[in-house]
């Protein structure tokens, strides 16, 4: 698993169908006006990955990881959670536990060599796989709120946020056929769980063994409760007692409003706040 708990912080592209708009035929000016504009088949095409999208996306993310829907303030996180995962840091939660966090520093280290993170990293390859702080106390923490303030973090932060985690998620729910709900579904548990057979893609496995995705001739809802049921049981399986609102009165209320294209206005509740996009 890849992170549990409140405060944590390669597309293929396959046809996604299209809205169908009734009019009259008698009536020319309502049917041109019903017709989706270029701009809109455009975001249909591009599903979660339209930077609108993407955005709404960080944010419904954001609201569970970090609780907050100005997901931009989360660069500088960096708290240790109690999660038995070390220090949990940045947009995605990355951790000194969980490989990425050394990875997304031996990269930006690598285009950035004189920065204030790259002394840590002997200290993070040690201590990769572990909850152990061993060589990052006391100075790294307030090293990595530091290197946050710098742009070019903040992009290596955005990079491996979509190389790890986003661009997976939504290349693996469009090859499923999934619309934007959807694709968002399986970001959010990428994030939570991460890959793997014990992450998301055992999640997703799992799934299509009791529901067949859109893809292969079965219905999107039918499949997006199936695995919303699958991640809801790996939750609680893992974290007894975990808070799964995220799922609950997040995803599972945009599914149940039949909104599998994602469209805003949204409201939703994540342990009990609730949260509006208009």
């Amino acid at each position: 698993m890849k992170r549990a708990g409140v405060l944590m912080l390669a597309a293929v592209p396959v046809a996604i169908a299209a809205t169908a708009y009734g009019f009259s035929p008698t009536t020319h000016t309502a049917a041109r006006s019903a017709q989706p504009s270029a701009a809109t088949q455009r975001r249909a095409s591009e599903g979660l990955a339209a930077p609108a999208m993407k955005n709404l996306a960080q944010k419904l993310v954001a609201s569970a990881e970090n609780s907050t829907l100005n997901w931009r303030s989360a660069y500088g996180y960096v708290q240790d959670i109690g999660d038995g995962q070390g220090y949990t840091a940045g947009i995605i939660g990355f951790c000194t536990g969980t490989h990425d966090l050394l990875v997304l520093v031996e990269r930006y280290t690598a285009a950035h060599p004189d920065n204030g993170l790259a002394r840590y990293l002997p200290a993070l390859r040690r201590v990769d796989g572990t909850d152990s702080h061993q060589g990052l106390d006391p100075g790294f923490p307030a090293a990595w709120r530091a290197e946050a303030k710098v742009p070019a973090f903040q992009s290596a932060q955005d990079a491996e946020r979509d190389r790890i985690y986003f661009d997976p998620a939504v290349s693996t729910a469009k090859r499923d056929g999934l619309g934007p709900l959807g694709q968002f579904i399986y970001y959010d548990a990428m994030v939570f769980h991460g890959p793997g057979t014990d992450g998301f893609y055992g999640i997703r496995k799992r799934a299509t063994q009791r529901a067949e995705p859109p893809a292969q001739g079965g219905s999107e809802e039918a499949y997006l409760n199936a695995f919303l049921d699958v991640r809801r049981a790996t939750m609680r399986a893992e974290h007894p007692g975990i808070d799964t609102s995220r799922i609950d009165t997040a995803q599972r209320k945009f599914l149940a409003e039949g909104n599998l294209s994602l469209r805003t206005p949204l409201v939703w509740k994540v342990y009990g706040e609730t949260y509006k996009v208009p």
